[in-house]
């Protein structure tokens, strides 16, 4: 008589327990991301257990419903605590923080987590784009805890940047420079701005149209390339301090200092340097790019260069990013990487990608 083996029985593995910090453009943005898996391949994968903003937070072991009112009525909101984030994602199986804020005390968490055994995916730059120690903190807990931390939507909203720095060198290569054009929101400008019309003109409509942050200032001042490029260089191989990085900020001393109520009806202190610039590289055939530059030997800088027009770093539209990699490989051709560096759907995209591939490997 012949038994019958029963046939193995695949088991779908526990879906990874999701905290999604930040409720913003772009945390809706990985919310609503999140929701259109359904009765997809991806469906299950990801499951969301907890949503907090700065003002309220709801937690449902279960799953939170994607539909906010649905998820208003059937979970009344209490005051938002960064602690929760530990209790709502207790017990056992893989553990994620989605962080979609720029929050400070949010970054501050970072370390903890990663500690603790919850892997943190973030678009924010304020954990591994300050200071040194903070940077040297976060790969010192991913270690001890056993965690990893995604990244990808930090520089260049999830173009293969940092995966392709460290690629390079897990294969033995060594990183001599790495340049580009790293902020969206002011290849935007510069990729429109004519010379004829006032540049303050182009400020409102890139921040009208989301492009830039509510104040443009955090924007033209450089300061949110410089933390970019602080997470490329050390990703690089190059554990830069902060203040080695050399900044040309575009705004005039007298716009920094008013209050941010302010800032629109002085934008227009901006068009005559701006124009002056212009008409000196147009002159010459050139073309202004707001440049972040990093050099094994070199100082590393960000600032507005005048690119001959066949320039490497030149190209591009709209927002995206263009960013050139030399190396021992690379070393008279650059490697170049180009893309939208900016947006809402592609930085959502990037940060659940980062989330699977956690979910999937851990």
């Amino acid at each position: 008589m012949n038994a019958r083996i029963a046939p193995l029985r695949s088991h779908a593995p526990q879906p990874a327990r999701v905290a999604l910090l930040g409720t913003g453009t772009v945390g809706s943005a990985a919310w609503a991301r999140l929701a259109s898996w359904a009765d997809t391949p991806l469906d299950g994968r990801l499951s969301l257990v907890h949503v907090a903003n700065s003002r309220f937070a709801i937690s449902n072991r279960n799953g939170v419903p994607a539909d906010t009112r649905e998820l208003l009525l059937r979970n009344a909101p209490r005051a938002s605590s960064l602690d929760a984030v530990g209790d709502a994602l207790s017990g056992s199986g893989t553990r994620i923080v989605i962080d979609a804020t720029a929050s400070e005390t949010v970054a501050e968490r970072h370390a903890s987590w990663l500690a603790g055994g919850i892997h943190v995916v973030t678009a924010c730059k304020l954990g591994q784009g300050t200071t040194l120690a903070r940077w040297r903190a976060i790969q010192a807990a991913r270690a001890r805890g056993g965690t990893r931390y995604g990244d990808s939507a930090t520089v260049g909203a999830g173009l293969p940047l940092l995966r392709s720095l460290r690629e390079l060198q897990a294969g033995g290569d060594r990183i001599h420079a790495v340049a580009g054009v790293l902020s969206g929101s002011l290849a935007w400008l510069f990729n429109h701005y004519d010379g004829l019309r006032p540049f303050s003109n182009f400020v409102r409509a890139a921040r009208d149209a989301g492009y830039t942050e509510p104040d443009p200032r955090d924007d033209l001042s450089g300061e949110d390339v410089r933390r970019k490029l602080l997470i490329l260089s050390r990703a690089a191989g190059h554990a830069l301090e902060a203040d080695a990085v050399q900044v040309d900020s575009l705004v005039p001393e007298a716009l920094a200092a008013l209050a941010a109520d302010d800032v629109d009806g002085a934008l227009p202190s901006l068009d005559a340097p701006l124009r002056e610039r212009y008409a000196a590289a147009y002159k010459n055939g050139e073309k202004l790019r707001f440049i972040a530059r990093l050099q094994a030997d070199g100082p590393a800088t960000v600032g507005l260069e005048a690119l001959a027009a066949d320039h490497p770093l030149a190209g591009g539209a709209g927002t995206d990013n263009r960013v050139a990699i030399w190396s021992d490989r690379y070393r008279e051709q650059p490697l170049l990487i180009q893309g939208p560096g900016a947006g809402a759907g592609v930085t959502a995209a990037a940060l659940l990608d980062d989330a699977l591939r956690i979910a999937r490997e851990a």
